[in-house]
């Protein structure tokens, strides 16, 4: 079961500051939370991502897990140990656990609260993919080939049924009707050549037009 958690506004401690910190980073980078990222020494794509204020950088060396999670506050929501020392992730996590934060450890996903995907992001397209930790490689794999397949033509059709959906909401109660006409929207070949021209504008307007035909009726 693959869910996407409302992070906004939480805190989410990434312990690692390597390849793999890098990368489960990234998985949480749009959701809305402050993020922190904490280890003695940083890759530097992770640096990077401090630099662009992305996430804030926390430069220290965790000696007892405990005494470390004890100290912070407030706690993390979240908390991700990818450090390469198997038993300094361990005692993370369990630490952690007991103050009611999620947890994911990378060397032992059995003990993870959750599984991190792979995700297909593009534009406001994603698709996450997961083998249930049995292969990160063919996960990784499977998001190219779907990265592949979305054109900036869908990526218009979403922008442009974005629109209509508003618009339809305003003036057609009824919202298996306003399905109806979306889908009619969505099948229109006229439509579909403007918007494979990137003509939005135009795609807009032939939109309008056979909305305003079909309320007539």
């Amino acid at each position: 079961m693959l869910i996407d958690l409302k992070l906004t506004g939480k805190i989410v401690m990434v312990i690692g500051g390597g390849a793999e910190a890098y990368r489960k980073t990234q998985s949480v980078l749009d959701s809305g939370a402050t993020i922190w990222v904490i280890s003695k020494d940083f890759s530097e794509e992770v640096r990077l991502l401090g630099e662009t204020g992305k996430v804030s950088l926390l430069k220290t060396e965790i000696i007892d897990a405990k005494s470390f999670i004890d100290s912070l506050n407030p706690k993390p929501h979240m908390l991700l140990a990818v450090t390469d020392s198997s038993k300094l992730n361990f005692e993370l996590i369990k630490t952690a656990k007991t103050y009611g934060s999620l947890v994911y450890l990378v060397d032992n996903p059995s003990l993870s609260d959750f599984i991190l995907p792979a995700v297909a992001h593009v534009g406001a397209v994603k698709v996450a993919i997961s083998t249930g930790g049995k292969s990160p490689v063919i996960a990784h794999v499977l998001r190219e080939r779907i990265e592949n397949l979305i054109t900036p033509q869908d990526l218009l059709e979403i922008e442009l049924q974005e629109k209509l959906r508003l618009v339809l909401k305003s003036i057609v109660d009824s919202p298996k009707v306003r399905t109806k006409m979306l889908y009619e929207i969505f099948n229109s070949v006229a439509i579909k050549r403007a918007l494979l021209k990137r003509d939005l504008i135009e795609a807009e307007g032939l939109a309008m037009e056979l909305i305003k035909k079909r309320g007539k009726h």
